[in-house]
């Protein structure tokens, strides 16, 4: 295994020879153009690193992820969901989510939203291939999550939240509204003990890579992305 110098060229090398540790780390360098990030999605790919970094590329081995149906849902939150208490909605406010999810992380550990993560990512959304959740107290926003949707796959990038549950609430959301449209599976990325308590798996990357592309050439209603209030 080797790590590859990615250059203006765009491409990237085959997922299987990411390095073993740091787990899933594939390439440096390249930029984040649009078309890059959507030929690294569809090839189970994804940026993440630090401002004092070049951009680095992972494919990690296993690879969290959950089927819309199978989140669990803890009664304090079904009892939240209940209430209608927030206003939930889909698109409405993508720059807002994605920029809260960069403020939070900035006054806290630290984030992999640089600059022109946020960037290309808002420009991914006004093409159509990146989405939101958000969750509103009235006029307030107060907890969402973003992604990229391929096809009955939607890849979770980051979430954030200014109430209790927030954030949990736009994961609910978002499962039930994705299955809904025929949404498939939804990839967590890197497994952790707070997505395992939801009901994230762990699948190996040669399982989660023959999912994706089944699912990235399967469509799910035009409708499941269009601007739109939602109720659980």
């Amino acid at each position: 295994m080797y790590l590859t110098q990615l250059n203006e060229t765009l491409w990237f090398p085959d997922p299987a020879t990411a390095l073993k540790e740091p787990d899933g780390l594939l390439a440096v360098g390249g930029d984040l153009r649009p078309e890059r990030l959507l030929l690294a999605y569809r090839m189970g790919i994804f940026p993440w690193y630090d401002q004092s970094q070049p951009p680095l590329w992972w494919s990690p081995d296993p690879r969290a992820v959950i089927s819309p149906d199978a989140l669990y849902v803890s009664r304090s939150l079904a009892r939240l969901a209940r209430k209608q208490r927030y206003r939930l909605t889909v698109n409405h406010a993508f720059e807002a989510v994605i920029r809260h999810c960069r403020e939070l992380r900035e006054d806290g550990p630290g984030t992999w939203i640089t600059p022109d993560i946020e960037h290309n990512y808002c420009r991914l959304h006004h093409q159509g291939h990146a989405h939101s959740i958000e969750v509103w107290d009235e006029q307030r926003l107060v907890a969402g999550l973003y992604g990229i949707g391929l096809g009955r796959l939607f890849c979770g990038e980051s979430m954030f939240h200014l109430v209790s549950n927030g954030s949990k609430l736009a994961m609910l959301a978002l499962c039930r509204h994705f299955a809904h449209y025929g949404g498939a599976l939804i990839d967590c990325q890197l497994p952790n003990p707070h997505l395992q308590s939801l009901g994230v798996k762990s699948w190996p990357r040669s399982r989660f890579l023959h999912k994706l592309r089944e699912l990235q050439t399967q469509s799910v209603s035009a409708l499941c992305w269009q601007s739109q209030e939602l109720s659980l």
